[in-house]
């Protein structure tokens, strides 16, 4: 005869079985789901790096929309210009799953040259100890020996010398365009809402926005899809925090200190004062094709990954239209000057210029360098230049992802 308490426990012992198998049931389901899950997230960025793959063998110029597909993922991509330099937007989805990208991206450079000094006065010389690696187009293959200081002379050279033209090879013809024609929407600043409560960020698949801002940036921090504008000066304080956006101003001066990644676009001046930052990949660029004087001027101890980028003035004006670079900095990249040159610190990269000069305190030198070294074969394997000149063979690569 089997006790009443006795099924009671029976029935207890069924049920705790039954919610230990449910249990184990419903652990198992979920973990086949979030294995499918991180499957499709893996096959969704697998495909988003091959759309991506897609555009850099397709140049990368702006293109309709192309489609490919991946099993039942789909994907597109389209590409933009944002300033001087191209982007890449990215995208794979699959029902209501999606993965973006953003890069940007810009063609691989193959050229060796050092130095390319048009022939339009005296040949180059030399003071003190200068280093020239790559190819370099002068007024003569020979280089001077002058003593300006108490310092040995010493050159070094590692590439050709031949004879220069009487003209700078023509910039991108994209340039000049960029400059006068970068699509935005303009925005008021109240209009801005703050992630997190402190910074202003837009996504680049939204429309740039273009924000007038006051003749001074400080205590901010701004991301991303925006142009920066002001009708007279920005001067930017070091603790503006400023990432891959534009600046646009008549004169943009930067502040002893700043670090950033910036494009500064100016008609007049652009000044980095001493041990200024900015990463790559960063562009300083002047066009100025009226009568009236513009500068760069680069103080002590400053650090460029990018460009600088003066140009626009015909050969009459290039006394009007220069660069000041001081020493103990480093440009990584290129720098193209349709004016003339004081180059004292070291570039690791290519320099055009109408003219180098060189300032002492008692006297000014036409086509004089000092103390420098200009390496071409010292660029980082992962530098991508901004394009200089419109060259149609070339294969592309991504410089930086921001999204």
């Amino acid at each position: 005869m089997v006790k009443a308490h006795s099924l009671l426990y029976a029935i207890y012992v069924c049920l705790i079985v039954a919610i230990l198998c449910g249990t184990l049931l419903y652990f198992a389901t979920l973990y086949n789901q979030l294995n499918l899950y991180y499957n499709l997230q893996e096959e969704l960025y697998i495909q988003n790096q091959s759309v991506v793959n897609f555009a850099l063998g397709n140049k990368t110029i702006p293109v309709p929309i192309e489609m490919e597909e991946y099993s039942n993922i789909e994907g597109h991509y389209e590409t933009k210009p944002h300033g001087l330099l191209s982007l890449i937007l990215a995208k794979s989805y699959i029902a209501n799953d999606t993965v973006t990208s953003v890069h940007f991206v810009g063609a691989h450079t193959f050229d060796k040259t050092a130095v390319f000094l048009t022939n339009l006065s005296k040949p180059l010389s030399y003071s003190g100890k200068v280093t020239l690696v790559g190819n370099n187009q002068l007024p003569s293959p020979f280089i001077e020996a002058s003593y300006l200081s108490n310092n040995q002379n010493k050159l070094f050279l590692k590439g050709k010398n031949t004879v220069s033209e009487s003209q700078l090879p023509t910039i991108n013809p994209t340039f000049q365009k960029t400059l006068h024609g970068i699509k935005s929407k303009k925005t008021k600043l109240i209009d801005l809402e703050k992630v997190k409560d402190s910074m202003y960020y837009n996504s680049f698949f939204n429309e740039t926005k273009e924000i007038q801002v006051k003749s001074t940036l400080e205590n901010v921090i701004y991301k991303g899809n925006f142009i920066l504008r002001s009708e007279d000066s920005i001067r930017i304080k070091k603790n503006a925090i400023l990432e891959d956006v534009i600046l646009m101003a008549p004169k943009i001066t930067f502040e002893e200190g700043f670090k950033g990644t910036v494009q500064a676009f100016s008609s007049k001046r652009i000044e980095l004062e001493k041990k200024v930052i900015l990463h790559y990949p960063s562009i300083i660029c002047i066009y100025n094709n009226n009568a009236e004087e513009c500068e760069i001027k680069i103080k002590k101890e400053c650090k460029i990954s990018g460009a600088i980028v003066l140009f626009g003035n015909p050969k009459g004006m290039i006394d009007k239209n220069s660069i000041e670079i001081e020493e103990g900095g480093l440009l990584i990249g290129d720098l193209y000057c349709s004016g003339k040159l004081m180059l004292k610190s070291d570039i690791y990269g290519a320099v055009y210029t109408n003219r180098f000069f060189l300032k002492t305190t008692s006297s000014s030198y036409d086509n004089m360098i000092q103390e420098i070294e200009i390496n071409a074969l010292k660029r980082p394997n992962y530098f991508i230049s901004i394009p200089l000149f419109d060259t149609k063979k070339t294969t592309y690569g991504i410089i930086k992802k921001v999204l």
